[in-house]
């Protein structure tokens, strides 16, 4: 499978390198707050360093049509609804990639591993 997502233009082709595209999931992720990290454990640097396809807490694969499957790891901070947390990473991360690049998306799949509290959580315990 390719690495590189293009447009076809009546000038040419235009090529995205799969870096470029983790960069842009990562940061329409970490943009909504109630996110707290995106999945910084030890999981993820295993993953990371034997798979060319996950990037800080970013999984990219392909669908069968060539259609780009995105996996989310990441921590939601207390007191924040995880449904809505999860909802409005999906739609950030689908309009980021729908404005920056022209890439069809199959589906973003958020999976939530767990919950953090903030330092001002934390000082009232």
């Amino acid at each position: 499978m390719s690495d590189e997502v293009f447009e076809k233009t009546n000038e040419g082709k235009v090529y995205c390198g799969k870096n470029i595209m983790l960069s842009i999931i990562n940061l329409s992720a970490k943009e909504i707050s109630g996110v707290a990290s995106l999945c910084p454990d030890f999981a993820s640097k295993f993953k990371k360093m034997f798979s060319s396809n996950y990037f800080e807490g970013v999984k990219l694969s392909y669908a069968r049509n060539k259609d780009l499957i995105i996996d989310i790891y990441l921590k939601v901070f207390i007191g924040y609804s995880v449904a809505d947390v999860a909802y409005r990473v999906q739609e950030n991360v689908k309009n980021g990639i729908s404005s920056m690049i022209n890439a069809k998306i199959d589906s973003i799949n958020i999976h939530v591993l767990g919950v953090e509290f903030s330092r001002e959580d934390l000082a009232k315990y």
